[in-house]
């Protein structure tokens, strides 16, 4: 088995990224769009979960997305058109459908007939030492393949479950993944469930264990060598947090998801966007990740001033320097310098 550690996220992807890179050893596999390089049975350990962000991808991460994603898990919803309207792309993924067969907070939420983590939050509560808490994403009547080889839908969640653990007053956290595309995947990923993991934590009232992520397959395709690389650069730490006592967290929650409504309403313009920025009406964790998801908005629809509004507003250094690498995307005078493959 191949392992990777570190503190942060954005550690473990490059290293990971030159691992799959740089490693002659690895034969070209097929792939689903075409010869990927692959790290079979693959580890990644992340030490301070909190420090979730993947800086280093050049080009940079979509972190609005990531934000919209990560809160459409929590909420246990399967719709389409909130998280397209952060990522227009996203169809040609998962297909052009109303809900995504695979989302997976409707998955952990609703699929299966149990609120999964509110039960987890429930049963933890009551007996922190049990090793019996596992989330379950994957569902063999919907996911396995026909017998003639051919994917059940477009949407086929990556995600199979995750393990809980309480260890020393603090919520470790164990992901397995059947496949994981490094550069269009991995860093997604890590927001989504190390927000996940904090979310419940809070829940608990204990503090942050390490995060591992477990893939069967870690790869990254062929043809997207020439695309993605290792930009250099100081990364600052996050001080975001959004671990809040349970009834706090779950109102917060709903609070949220409400404004991320607002933001992707079709009728949002410049002085109704104004509004939301300027009513802080969040705790400052979650805030600041609005503030990031509506400056996503503005800048979409040429609102500057609201863009900058809501930017501005964000205070966390880690949050503000992965928003300046997505928006040095559409710059090439700022584009920051790369370390090639």
């Amino acid at each position: 088995m191949h392992h990777i550690s570190g503190s942060t996220a954005d550690e473990v992807w490059a290293a990971a990224a030159k691992e799959l890179n740089d490693n002659s050893d690895l034969m070209l596999e097929e792939g689903r769009n075409g010869p990927v390089r692959e790290l079979v049975h693959a580890g990644l350990s992340i030490s301070d979960p909190r420090q979730r962000w993947v800086l280093s991808r050049h080009p940079a991460i979509n972190p609005a997305f990531a934000i919209v994603e990560a809160f459409w898990i929590l909420s246990g919803r399967n719709d389409a058109s909130l998280v397209n309207r952060w990522n227009p792309s996203l169809p040609k993924f998962a297909g052009q459908t109303a809900t995504y067969d695979g989302a997976y907070g409707y998955r952990l939420r609703k699929h299966f007939g149990v609120d999964q983590v509110e039960q987890a939050i429930d049963a933890l509560n009551s007996n922190p030492s049990t090793r019996q808490v596992a989330l379950q994403i994957w569902s063999a009547r919907d996911d396995l393949p026909f017998e003639d080889g051919r994917p059940r839908s477009l949407d086929v969640p990556c995600n199979a479950g995750s393990f809980l653990r309480v260890k020393h007053d603090a919520l470790h956290w164990l992901q397995v993944l059947r496949s994981n595309d490094l550069n269009r995947g991995t860093p997604y990923n890590f927001v989504q469930f190390t927000l996940l993991q904090e979310f419940i934590a809070g829940c608990l009232g204990i503090g942050l264990g390490g995060y591992t992520h477990i893939c069967n397959s870690l790869h990254v395709y062929e043809a997207d060598r020439e695309t993605f690389s290792i930009a250099a650069g100081p990364t600052p730490r996050s001080r975001t947090s959004i671990s809040l006592p349970r009834k706090e967290a779950f109102e917060a929650l709903q609070d949220v998801e409400a404004l991320l409504d607002r933001l992707s309403d079709p009728e949002l313009d410049d002085r109704k966007i104004r509004v939301l920025i300027d009513d802080r009406l969040l705790p400052d964790g979650h805030q600041d990740l609005l503030l990031i998801a509506a400056a996503d908005i503005a800048r979409r629809n040429g609102w500057v001033d609201a863009q900058f509004a809501a930017e501005s507003g964000c205070n966390d250094p880690m949050l503000r320097a992965v928003w300046k690498r997505w928006c040095d995307r559409f710059s090439p005078a700022m584009r920051p310098e790369k370390v090639v493959f």
